[in-house]
C-alpha cells in the first residue's frame, strides 16, 4: 500500500467508535483539511495484526484520552474525495462501533481540536462528517438496549 494518504493504491482501513456516557456521546472536532472544524467520532487507520475492535478502541483512547468498551458493530461508511481531475485522492472504509464509556473526561490528542460529550439533540445541530447522524442515532440505541 502506498505510503501516503493521498491518491492510494487501494481503499484505507480505518475504525471508530460512538462512545456514550450518560447520555451524551464523545465527538472530536478535526484539526487538519479537508475535515477541520468538522465534527466526527474519534477513529483512525487500522494497524497490522490489530482487530477492528481493538484499533477502535486504541484510537478513541490516543485522541481523547478515553477508555471504553465496544457494545457492537455499528456499520461502516466510504469517504472517497476526487481531486478536480476526478482522481481517487483518499478513500477511507471506517468500521464503525458503538461503546460504552469506562474512564477518562476526553481531551484532544494531536489531531482534534476540541473534544466534547454532547447530548443528542446538541450533536445533531454540530458541523459533522457525511453519515455520522445516522450512525449516531443507530449506536445509541445499540448502546441503550436491555
Amino acid at each position: 500500500m502506498s505510503a501516503s494518504r493521498d491518491y492510494p493504491e487501494r481503499p484505507i482501513l480505518c475504525a471508530s467508535a460512538a462512545v456514550f456516557r450518560d447520555g451524551r456521546v464523545l465527538l472530536g472536532s478535526r484539526r487538519n483539511p479537508p475535515y477541520d472544524n468538522i465534527f466526527s467520532l474519534p477513529g483512525g487507520l487500522v494497524e497490522t495484526g490489530e482487530t477492528l475492535e481493538q484499533a477502535a478502541l486504541r484510537e478513541v483512547e490516543e485522541e481523547t484520552g478515553v477508555r471504553s468498551e465496544i457494545v457492537a458493530f455499528n456499520g461502516w461508511r466510504e469517504v472517497i474525495n476526487r481531486d478536480a481531475e476526478g482522481r481517487v485522492h483518499r478513500h477511507y472504509v471506517i468500521a464503525s462501533f458503538a461503546a460504552r464509556w469506562v474512564s477518562g473526561e476526553g481531551a484532544p490528542g494531536e489531531e482534534l481540536g476540541r473534544v466534547i460529550w454532547a447530548h443528542m439533540d446538541e450533536a445533531l445541530a454540530l458541523p459533522l462528517t457525511g453519515g455520522l447522524p445516522e450512525l449516531l442515532v443507530s449506536a445509541r440505541a445499540l448502546v441503550e438496549r436491555p
